[in-house]
């Protein structure tokens, strides 16, 4: 099993088995990117220091335009892929095994996490886990303390209010908040202008 593998494997949505060769992998990696985080999260760190630790965590280049606030913490990273002009405040926790994808311009406000796996509902198979990605458009501005759970898509130019817990798609020029998330207003500007 090597990182295509299992990438081929989780862009399929197929299921991480518990104790298969896939979930073996993911448990590997995790311990590489907790090693990279650590480093990120212990004492000061300048923006370019911090966007080599990115590119090591993600296994890519990371945009100079790109600025992420410590701590941050990610249990893979190699499924992570970041735009230009992307900020990721304080505290923020990112599961991107089933993959993460935040488009250019995007703000994500303090302590938001991004989940990307679900565990399987039969108790005798709860270690199994069922990648879905979340896409995060264009200048989009997640407000602090969001939760986006598996399988989402956030459209460009999106509001999602401090607190909310997004459960289903975001449609793109929209305010939404709550628990669930729901669709509040549009934001009065097209994404496309921006």
């Amino acid at each position: 099993m090597d990182l295509q593998d299992f990438l081929d494997h989780v862009r399929r949505g197929a299921v991480i088995e518990a104790g298969s060769p896939q979930h073996a992998f993911l448990h590997e990696a995790a311990q590489e990117a907790l090693r990279v985080t650590a480093e990120l999260n212990t004492g000061f760190r300048t923006p370019d220091e911090v966007r080599a630790l990115l590119a090591r965590l993600t296994g890519r280049p990371v945009d100079p335009s790109v600025a992420l606030f410590p701590p941050f913490h990610c249990e893979f990273g190699k499924n992570l892929t970041l735009g230009t002009d992307v900020f990721v405040n304080m505290g923020c926790r990112f599961q991107d095994a089933g993959g993460i994808t935040i488009g250019d311009g995007t703000l994500v406000g303090h302590g938001c996490t991004i989940v990307t796996l679900n565990h399987a509902m039969d108790p005798a198979r709860r270690g199994d886990m069922v990648p879905a990605p979340v896409v995060i458009g264009r200048s989009v501005w997640l407000g602090a303390a969001v939760t986006v759970v598996p399988g989402v898509t956030i459209g460009d130019g999106a509001v999602v209010g401090a607190g909310a817990v997004v459960t289903k798609d975001v449609p793109a020029d929209t305010v939404v908040a709550g628990v669930p998330a729901r669709v509040i207003r549009p934001t009065g500007f097209r994404s496309s202008e921006a």
